[in-house]
């Protein structure tokens, strides 16, 4: 059953995807002009003026002369069969050249920081609950506030602020200056993971707020429950009593927040990317779409738009392991 439950659910979101797909490259041509445009305009500013025989001819060269269902119909059918993305104008290499090592570092962020945010967010939530009211829970409360009100970009700035005025360390990038452009090696890993905690905190803070909030509600409706004051008289242990049946009732909202952390991470991570200075696809997208390279964004949009909602099927599918009250037929969303 699990197999053909997750064959339904794969079925469901291809043609979403293909949906998504449509939209975004709508989206990314509607504004006037397109990378042509702006390539003659910065040759204007040169000094070079291009002839209108010249101009006909670039147009015809990056196939802007067809119509845009043409030019969509042909990028989606060699993403389909040749596995090509196509050419990106405004650095003159193919999309997957530039998009290929930018995905990885996104995905292994994103990884990271969900891990890091449900590591700490649920024994926080858990105990905010156990110990209502009690300072631990006044504590974390605020912090969860503050981490949902305060914007990612606005705690990279801060913390980019504190490290360099008090310490003098520059806590841009990924890696240290010796490793940015070195071949991988187990050094160039273990550099790595020495800058990502930076990012992983900044971006997490915000969904691990929101778990901890999540959880710490779900269990103490749990924890009132009928079920649970019949158990505490006969006696059972309070540490079982409470992993038995309340914490494994009160996870389910946050393994289906699976579905809403991933897409909230690559999303919250575009402009923290930017200030962070990562080489992940969020400045790659915003570079694309300001200079509207629509075959570069029209890609990030659809690899993203594809995690988004591997993200959403695997949460449903944990979902339905942990709880045997859900049927899979029961679950459409």
């Amino acid at each position: 059953m699990l197999l053909s439950y997750i064959i339904r659910r794969t079925l469901q979101f291809i043609p979403l995807l293909i949906f998504v797909s449509i939209i975004s490259y709508v989206v990314i041509e509607l504004p006037p002009g397109d990378i042509l445009t702006i390539h003659i305009k910065s040759l204007e500013e040169q000094g070079d003026i291009l002839s209108l025989a010249q101009v006909e001819n670039l147009k015809e060269f990056y196939g802007l002369d067809q119509p845009m269902y043409v030019r969509y119909f042909k990028w989606i059918t060699n993403i389909l069969f040749r596995g090509n993305f196509g050419w990106s104008f405004a650095y003159q290499q193919a999309v997957s050249d530039l998009i290929g090592d930018r995905i990885a570092m996104t995905m292994l962020l994103s990884i990271t920081t969900i891990v890091f945010t449900y590591i700490v967010a649920i024994p926080i939530g858990i105990l905010s609950a156990v110990r209502q009211y009690s300072p631990f829970d006044y504590f974390f409360t605020s912090v969860g506030f503050i981490g949902l009100a305060m914007p990612n970009f606005l705690l990279a700035l801060v913390l980019l602020w504190i490290s360099f005025n008090h310490f003098g360390i520059a806590i841009t990038g990924l890696f240290s200056p010796e490793y940015v452009d070195a071949p991988w090696s187990l050094a160039k890993l273990g550099d790595l993971f020495q800058h990502i905690w930076v990012a992983v905190v900044v971006i997490g803070t915000a969904g691990m707020a929101g778990l901890i909030r999540v959880l710490r509600g779900s269990l103490l409706d749990e924890l009132r429950k009928q079920y649970v004051i019949t158990a505490r008289a006969k006696g059972l242990a309070e540490t079982k009593l409470l992993f038995k049946y309340p914490v494994r009732i009160a996870l389910n909202p946050v393994i289906s927040g699976l579905g809403w952390l991933l897409p909230a991470t690559i999303s919250g991570a575009t402009i923290t990317s930017v200030v962070l200075n990562l080489p992940t696809t969020g400045p790659l997208l915003l570079a694309a779409l300001l200079s509207q390279d629509m075959y570069l964004a029209g890609s990030i949009v659809m690899i993203l738009s594809f995690l988004i909602l591997t993200g959403n099927l695997l949460s449903d599918i944990i979902l339905a392991l942990v709880d045997p009250r859900i049927e899979f037929g029961g679950i459409e969303g």
